[in-house]
């Protein structure tokens, strides 16, 4: 899998790949069954208070989207995320939805499907609208990536 990551410096240690914030790199890896950090390992890391909850990504993921249009009719459309995080993604959309709106995410590589609600829609371009969406339910492994901590920050060395 190819995935373009920035503004972030990918580390690889012990075959699992962390991502450093507040670099001015842009990277594209191949990520090949990096597995993901332990909960004790993710303990170790240095914590920020007043940073976003999630670090952005930049990974296009195949998507199968589902729900209701505004109009009440049953949708399915295939996609594909922007960016990611460990609360959701930003997307884009061609089925006419509305904000606050709930709607099913699945992951085509894993065929795990979350419930998300839309919290975000951007302008439309080329029929279809980007928009936020944020899980219903904690999913940090859903993109099957690692993320850092919400609020980590680069060690000074």
């Amino acid at each position: 899998m190819q995935a373009r990551f920035s503004p972030c410096l990918l580390k690889k240690a012990a075959s699992k790949i962390v991502l450093l914030p507040q670099t001015r790199w842009n990277a594209t890896v191949s990520i090949m069954g990096a597995p993901l950090a332990t909960q004790k390992e993710k303990q170790n890391w240095i914590t920020d208070p007043g940073r976003r909850r999630s670090m952005r990504v930049l990974l296009s993921v195949p998507i199968s989207v589902s729900g209701k249009t505004v109009q009440n009719q049953d949708f399915s459309e295939e996609t594909r995320t922007l960016v990611v995080n460990a609360h959701g993604a930003l997307i884009s959309l061609a089925a006419p939805v509305v904000a606050n709106q709930t709607i099913f995410v699945s992951n085509n590589a894993t065929q795990e499907t979350e419930e998300c609600r839309i919290v975000y829609l951007g302008n439309t371009q080329a029929g279809k609208a980007q928009m936020g969406v944020e899980f219903l339910s904690p999913s940090p492994t859903f993109w099957q990536i690692d993320f850092p901590p919400e609020d980590w920050v680069m060690p000074e060395n």
